[in-house]
């Protein structure tokens, strides 16, 4: 296909309002594309490679303005072309707006089929996809003048609306209104295949252009025959925030893992290959972050027997094995040169809590409880693997229990990680989604002034802290009553709990065992999921997973909050 018949199509796209319309005109231009059909597939969505790599043309914006100087003569420089920007706002428009072609020398070539590098020659998208290919693969010394004589190469062969389209096409700015929904619905339209099909396809093998091929020449076989591939990436399903309450409504049971405070990685790991590459690590995004990420390689290639991709996260951790922010996290996750001394400084641990494929077997379409077993197996089939080592890579527990939720919730806390995620057992795996089957468990939306009337001593390392505190708000006429409405325990580190121990102890009214009595002195901003019945507190109400925020010392127990808001509140939920 002739670059320039792109750029028309393109140009029609851009100029249609309605989307069915533009999945109709999508669809036509896929089922003209002929050879060029995984090249115009990426094209129409600004891709220039497929989503699953992490290849990039590494071209920053001055390139591309020197590239469209250069082609449009010698009285142009880059500083016109980025004043012409600044007045435009559009470097379609910008690029469209000069006459190319009369440029000649060196520069000009751009390795299409004939080489000549001129303007008399129809530039094609194979063309175009080969040079930025080239462009791509230019590294070290004199790498930035290649990549600019190659671009100028383009440019200089370009009609106008050819230079619209290529300029967005570089920086990533195509913008035509064309998404993934839209080619995937296309891809359907063009070869006759169902909709359903062609996602899962995608979701597989996250190539729109590969998609699209096996869609035109095998049809719905030749896509239901689409696997995963060990080493091919794959979008990572994602969650939505919800409440503990709605999840056990939906679900009845749910399964609960910790939250890590770290960044997401898909590894992909096959000891079949034994070789360099036999393990990759991919970030959420689909980057390649291997060479930053050794820990995880060598705990792949000592525990994994098995052609494997698991989800999971990188977490990053003292000395002692705690968790640390997820600030270090960011110190190795990127990091090309001096890994081992960054290392050095900030050592990194791999969790995992799903397994997307293992040994021959895709288990997308599997129940979250039996990927997690299978999980499980792929690392206990490891020397060396003790059942406490393998709990601690794949925690997971499945339970209707509020209480035992709310605990779980508190251990991570206690742990030093972010608190929970909720997950429909049932629900199968689904890349790229964020859908209601997982569900980081909601911030505090909305949060009270209690008084502090009660306490309990703290066990083991916490024997000498006040902890797991016992909340009222103002009731009665005059607001001088005071009713329970609940503890809170979770949200307190050990030196909070002891700042707070500090300030509490001095009001202690009487001690029975573990149990303190505190004069009502002290309020609480308490953060909470809900609000709930209950016959367990004086107040006929219970704060559904409540969270210390701090300490009110800018309030007196006469300024904490009535049970009359609590009501209020109540009823608004």
């Amino acid at each position: 296909m002739e670059f320039a018949t792109f750029a028309d199509r393109a140009a029609a796209i851009e100029a249609e309002p309605a989307d069915l319309e533009i999945i109709v005109h999508v669809r036509d231009l896929l089922e003209d594309a002929g050879d060029d059909i995984e090249t115009v597939s990426r094209f129409v969505q600004g891709r220039v490679f497929p989503a699953w790599q992490s290849t990039t043309l590494d071209i920053g914006p001055s390139t591309c303005y020197e590239a469209i100087a250069r082609a449009a003569g010698t009285n142009v420089s880059d500083d016109d072309v980025e004043e012409r920007l600044a007045d435009v706002g559009e470097i379609g428009e910008v690029a469209a707006s000069y006459e190319f072609g009369g440029q000649q020398g060196l520069g000009a070539f751009t390795g299409g089929d004939d080489g000549d590098g001129g303007s008399g020659d129809d530039l094609t998208v194979r063309e175009v996809d080969e040079t930025l290919a080239a462009l791509a693969a230019a590294e070290g010394s004199g790498s930035q003048d290649r990549k600019t004589d190659l671009l100028f190469g383009l440019f200089n062969r370009c009609s106008s609306g050819e230079a619209r389209y290529l300029a967005r096409l570089v920086l990533s700015e195509m913008r035509i209104g064309v998404g993934e929904g839209t080619v995937r619905d296309a891809i359907g339209e063009a070869f006759d295949v169902p909709a359903e099909r062609v996602e899962r396809a995608l979701q597989v093998s996250n190539d729109y252009g590969q998609v699209a091929r096996v869609a035109r020449e095998d049809g719905v076989n030749g896509l239901d025959a689409m696997d995963l591939e060990v080493g091919r990436p794959v979008q990572a399903m994602l969650a939505q925030a919800g409440t503990v309450t709605d999840a056990l409504e939906e679900w009845e049971t749910a399964a609960v893992e910790w939250k890590y405070d770290g960044a997401r990685i898909q590894l992909h790991h096959d000891p079949v290959a034994r070789s360099e590459g036999a393990t990759r690590v991919f970030s959420r995004n689909m980057e390649d972050v291997t060479g930053a990420l050794p820990e995880v390689v060598e705990f792949a290639d000592e525990v994994l027997e098995e052609p494997a991709i698991l989800d999971g996260e990188v977490v990053a951790i003292d000395e002692d094995g705690d968790p640390l922010p997820f600030q270090a996290v960011l110190k190795r996750f990127r990091r090309k040169h001096d890994v081992e001394k960054a290392r050095e400084d900030v050592a990194v641990r791999p969790v995992f809590f799903d397994c997307l494929h293992a040994d021959g077997d895709d288990l997308l379409e599997e129940p979250l409880t039996a990927r997690h077993n299978r999980l499980r197996s792929v690392l206990a089939t490891g020397p060396d693997q003790a059942p406490d080592a393998i709990e601690d890579l794949s925690l997971l527990w499945t339970t209707d229990d509020p209480d035992a939720i709310e605990s779980i919730d508190a251990d991570a806390l206690e742990s030093g990680h972010e608190g929970i995620m909720l997950k429909n057992p049932d629900s199968t795996y689904s890349p790229g989604r964020r859908g209601k089957h997982w569900r980081k468990r909601k911030p505090d939306v909305e949060t009270l002034d209690c008084v502090v009337t009660g306490a309990e001593w703290g066990e083991g390392r916490r024997a000498t802290f006040l902890g797991t505190f016992e909340l009222a708000v103002r009731a009665g006429p005059g607001g001088d009553d005071l009713e329970t409405v609940g503890k809170v325990a979770t949200g307190i580190t050990d030196e909070k709990l002891a700042e707070l121990t500090e300030l509490l102890e001095p009001h202690i009214a009487a001690e029975e065992g573990q149990e303190v009595e505190l004069e009502p002195e002290i309020v609480f901003e308490v953060g909470y999921e809900e609000i709930q019945s209950s016959p367990t507190y004086s107040s006929g109400y219970a704060l559904r997973f409540p969270r210390f925020q701090g300490v009110r010392y800018d309030k007196d127990p006469a300024d904490a909050d009535s049970l009359e808001r609590l009501e209020s509140l109540r009823a608004m939920q």
